[in-house]
């Protein structure tokens, strides 16, 4: 039997990198982070233990490089759905689609993202890797496409902005409406509620600056 050649190699190892990923998406969702060990990762990708090892340093290097890639598949997904966003109010509408599908996580994943975002608030912060840079370029993308003078300014501020969303939609004991922070970021961006992927029923009304102040405030409290 010949050889495998190195794009056969290549695509081998990529199927398996990404079998850990979707297998620690699956297990963290289910049982939470510290539940989750990288042996159980291991069988349910059926992958041997030592392998995580060869494509990750440890466990939250690969819990944020799964995360990041489930963001930047759901974030893809949003933004090239059918009808593509096309004309003059193109840029709006993948700027609310992406609004919409880091919320929707939010909503859909809360254990995940919770386990996420607490994470990266520690002090290994983000993990550089292919998904999370892969994730980067598609928001600065739609920043540029949404008409920023300055993306590589306006894309950070966006980041930290959906950061602060989710974070507000998943703080225990005082969640913030989804509705709300959409609302907001809406506002802030001057995005009409019917772009997206809206909820039902009708806008809530809020004044500029109201919900986050809210959000802010809420956060305090539970935390001093």
């Amino acid at each position: 039997m010949s050889p495998r050649s190195a794009s056969v190699n290549e695509e081998l190892r990529r199927r398996s990198r990404e079998r850990l990923l979707q297998a620690t998406v699956d297990l963290v969702g289910e049982r939470g982070y510290e539940a989750t060990t990288l042996g159980d990762i291991a069988d349910r990708a059926g992958s041997a233990r030592g392998l995580i090892s060869y494509y990750f340093p440890g466990k939250r290097q690969l819990f944020q490089s799964a995360v990041h890639r489930l963001m930047h598949l759901t974030l893809e997904a949003a933004l090239e759905r059918a009808p593509v966003p096309q004309g003059p109010d193109a840029g709006k509408e993948s700027l609310a689609r992406a609004i919409d599908a880091i919320l929707g996580l939010a909503r859909d994943q809360p254990v995940l993202m919770r386990a996420h975002m607490a994470g990266i608030l520690q002090q290994e912060g983000f993990v550089q890797c292919p998904e999370q840079q892969r994730l980067a370029t598609l928001l600065h993308d739609t920043v540029a496409r949404y008409g920023s003078a300055d993306p590589d300014a306006d894309y950070p501020l966006l980041r930290a902005l959906l950061m602060g969303a989710v974070v507000a939609v998943l703080l225990p004991g005082a969640p913030m409406p989804i509705s709300r922070l959409r609302a907001e970021l809406f506002g802030r961006y001057g995005l009409e509620w019917r772009l997206g992927s809206p909820p039902p029923g009708t806008p809530p009304g809020t004044t500029p600056g109201t919900a986050w102040r809210q959000s802010v405030q809420q956060s305090c409290e539970h935390t001093l």
